[in-house]
């Protein structure tokens, strides 16, 4: 068995990232998207902002990848 992964994800609102980490945990999108806006808000969004923007430019595309 291949071992899994960390892409972004074809399942996009803005660039995938959060879909991506939830295909990789196996959960569903929306809750690591709703823990993401939570997570961000509490931590004054620039943080969050700021690593969102840093996973989209070091994840692979999961287009990029097809088996």
């Amino acid at each position: 068995m291949e071992p899994k992964k960390l892409r972004r994800s074809t399942n996009k609102m803005l660039a995938g990232v959060c879909a991506g980490i939830a295909e990789y945990l196996n959960l569903d999108p929306t809750v690591v998207r709703v823990a993401y806006v939570v997570i961000s808000i509490l931590s004054a969004a620039f943080p969050g902002v700021l690593l969102y923007l840093i996973l989209m430019l070091l994840m692979p595309n999961s287009e990029d990848y097809t088996a």
